[in-house]
């Protein structure tokens, strides 16, 4: 089989590997589709974020979907040609984390595509992988499988509103409207949020905010004073999710919202200053969001039920065979939203602006 693998910053290859066995309780899955995270970018463009490298080669992707080949002799419910959105968390189960219901910050996760650990956990980029028979979620015959393969970043999304405790009735602001802002604005809607701001830089991203539910889209880069309206009063947003990582955007958030209001921040851009006095006169809740567990169950919910459509966030599905060109047009952020990869295409060319479905 063929597996896409990260050997170091802007070093991506297509490698030979050998197809996995599964065990008793496992499933061998054939990959359909698999979309581009921001990690796999940072590991694609740089080797790493933070302190995190890539010490190994590693398999990028984590966001995949696929159907079933084969299933080990334990497993039950499931079977062979069913077609599952999966999950890519894998937390042990016994650490004093996963006893307390915080499967996200398991002591010893395997989460696809990670260079926290090492040996690395290798990703899902790859024509066949191996899963827990607990990680494949089914999904229904009217959704397709590169929509499936958003529920993982649905679910990144559910989990940061969980982490705001409820926006029913809300004002809502989010800065940053990528893959994961405008996911997460689908979710807003869901969730009952009242009015939802969204403001970025670009206007492809604040045109999928839209068609993802948000009712007003400012354009920072073109009306830099777009937000000033909102901090009348001392601010008029309950919560802000900033998505986008921007030490601007966190900093303008904090003119924007409530007293005791709650700021998520969802985007990662590394340490950043902290204007202490305004945090503290304004009562700022201010709460980190990580990943996801039981979220992806919701997610894959919403999307079979069409709760959710997410459509809209995926701009570009590209064949296996040209990964290294799906990678640079996922970092072109005035060109593409969410790039999927098409694990089951050999030979179409780069559709942009839309998707195929080849099963």
């Amino acid at each position: 089989m063929k597996s896409i693998v990260c050997h170091g910053p802007q070093d991506l290859r297509i490698q030979d590997a050998e197809i996995p066995a599964p065990g008793a309780h496992q499933l061998l899955v054939r990959v359909a589709f698999g979309g581009i995270c921001g990690s796999d970018l940072h590991y694609f463009q740089h080797g790493g974020f933070g302190t995190v490298r890539i010490r190994e080669p590693m398999a990028l992707g984590h966001e995949v979907s696929g159907i079933v080949h084969s299933v080990g002799s334990q497993v039950q419910g499931l079977r062979a040609g069913q077609r599952i959105a999966i999950s890519p968390s894998r937390p042990c189960g016994h650490c004093r984390f996963c006893q307390q219901g915080q499967h996200n910050h398991c002591l010893h996760m395997r989460f696809y595509g990670s260079a926290m650990p090492f040996p690395h956990i290798q990703g899902a980029f790859s024509e066949f992988i191996v899963i827990e028979s607990h990680q494949a979620h089914a999904i229904g015959d009217h959704l397709s499988l590169s929509q499936a393969a958003l529920a993982e970043p649905l679910s990144v999304g559910l989990h940061a509103i969980q982490r705001a405790g409820g926006v029913l009735g809300k004002q809502v602001l989010v800065t940053g409207c990528g893959p994961i802002g405008s996911l997460l604005i689908g979710g807003l809607r869901r969730a009952g949020a009242a009015r939802i701001v969204a403001v970025d830089l670009v206007d492809r991203p604040l045109q999928c905010a839209r068609e993802m539910g948000a009712d007003a889209t400012l354009n920072l880069r073109t009306e830099p004073q777009a937000l000033d309206i909102y901090k009348k009063d001392k601010g008029q947003f309950d919560a802000v999710f900033e998505a986008s990582g921007s030490e601007a955007a966190l900093k303008s958030a904090l003119d924007v919202i409530v007293p005791r209001g709650v700021l998520v921040t969802v985007g990662l851009g590394g340490d950043i200053a902290l204007p202490m006095n305004q945090l503290v006169a304004k009562e700022v809740d201010l709460r980190g969001t990580f990943r996801f567990h039981p979220e992806f169950a919701t997610a894959v919910q919403f999307l079979n039920e069409g709760l959710i459509d997410g459509k809209p966030v995926i701009t570009a599905v590209v064949p296996a065979s040209q990964a290294l060109q799906a990678f640079e047009l996922a970092c072109d952020k005035q060109r593409s939203l969410k790039v999927q990869i098409d694990f089951e295409a050999h030979s179409h060319s780069i559709v942009a602006g839309g998707f195929e479905e080849t099963s």
